[in-house]
């Protein structure tokens, strides 16, 4: 029976892959920092041996990302250097490594659905950070696949869609920004897409974009989100110039699925179908 180890095993992604976990012919080992400190770079291989998996699943980051822009450091360790450790061990061990990446790598100047092959150029320290570690990636295990996602959200964790149906239980208008586009990713969505390549016949190596089907702004994805809940708030469209963050965030970065649906059959639900699921269960 192969072994499955998941990094970051109590985030978003992390969660979403435990609940699919169970019933498959896997041995999974969940860690978190508790059990596999990625900080701890000196010891982070040996860490690894001792577990000793067959696929190793990177879902652990900095991505907290206006933090990031006062703590580069952290964030290049957890989001690089923690990142090349892993893929040095599963190249040289055999091991088939999933790592998960983002749509920060781009500046958002693109008009067009992101390819893989779209020009990286990240315009914040997550960015600049999550970019070297797919570099590092490449470069230790040529045989690795990254997988680039955005707006993720679960019903586990904190993320927008929790954030939204709280605030607007509790207020009667909100500001959202109208002038960043792209598309949200419902990471059980995104967990069923990893095992459909894990369970694959034929494992192709490289990069890949994966969210849900839609272009949106995070305005619309607020409208969806009070329609769905049938809460009654008045939302604003606002420019992000009006709600300045310490960290710049792209202003189009909707990705293009092609490659993942070609290459392995993923099937990529709209997003608005996974949004209604997620609410149902919060």
């Amino acid at each position: 029976m192969k072994k499955i180890l998941v990094t970051g095993a109590n985030g978003q992604l992390g969660s979403e892959l435990r609940v699919l976990s169970t019933g498959t012919n896997f041995e999974w080992v969940f860690t978190d920092y508790q059990e596999l400190d990625l900080c701890d770079l000196k010891n982070l291989a040996d860490t690894i041996s001792k577990i000793n998996p067959d696929i190793i699943i990177n879902c652990a980051a900095h991505t907290a990302v206006d933090k990031a822009e006062s703590e580069y450091e952290l964030s290049d360790v957890l989001n690089h250097q923690a990142v090349a450790i892993m893929a040095k061990w599963s190249f040289e061990n055999d091991c088939k490594l999933i790592h998960i990446s983002t749509d920060y790598v781009f500046d958002g100047n693109s008009a067009i659905p992101l390819t893989e092959e779209a020009s990286t150029a990240p315009i914040n320290v997550y960015g600049v950070t999550k970019l070297a570690g797919e570099k590092a990636c490449m470069q230790n295990n040529p045989d690795g696949i990254i997988i680039r996602t955005s707006w993720v959200y679960s019903s586990f964790g904190n993320n927008f869609v929790k954030t939204m149906s709280r605030l607007m239980q509790e207020r009667d208008n909100l500001n959202v920004v109208n002038d960043q586009v792209g598309s949200p990713t419902y990471a059980a969505d995104l967990a069923k897409a990893i095992l459909t390549i894990i369970n694959h016949s034929n494992w192709q190596s490289g990069i890949y974009n994966f969210s849900n089907e839609g272009e949106i702004s995070w305005y619309e994805f607020a409208l969806a989100i009070k329609e769905i809940g049938g809460f009654d708030c008045e939302i604003n469209g606002i420019p992000s110039s009006a709600y300045p963050t310490p960290a710049k965030r792209p202003a189009y970065s909707l990705l293009d699925k092609t490659k993942i649906k070609t290459t392995f059959g993923v099937i990529v639900p709209d997003y608005k179908v996974s949004l209604k699921k997620c609410m149902r269960l919060l």
